[in-house]
């Protein structure tokens, strides 16, 4: 069986979490500012390693401080890896690096 045939994406609750997220450091321009290491961004990493933990991953943290997520494989074989980071720019916007990262929790 194709990867592919077995990924699921739940667009609803992936747009949601995305909006979640976005109000994470929203400021009033619209705009979001979620700088590494503020408390901007260890709210909105406590919020993404909730929705990990929800997902059935088993969460840890590395010495550099990324939050990494991994369920258990089933099978033997190639392992799929995805990444992306939730901090922003100073100005960022609502997907600016979050999608990625949620998009791996989703599937």
């Amino acid at each position: 069986m194709a990867v592919a045939s077995m990924l699921t994406v739940n667009g609803d609750r992936l747009m949601n979490s995305i909006h979640q997220l976005a109000a994470i450091g929203k400021l009033p321009d619209g705009c979001i500012r979620r700088l590494a290491f503020t408390p901007e961004d260890q709210q909105a990493r406590q919020q993404v390693r909730q929705w990990m933990e929800e997902a059935g991953m088993t969460v840890r943290t590395d010495a550099a401080g990324n939050l990494i997520g991994t369920y258990a494989g089933q099978q033997q074989g190639p392992a799929l890896a995805t990444g992306s980071h939730i901090d922003t720019v100073p100005s960022g916007g609502p997907y600016d690096g979050v999608l990625g990262v949620l998009a791996g929790i989703e599937a």
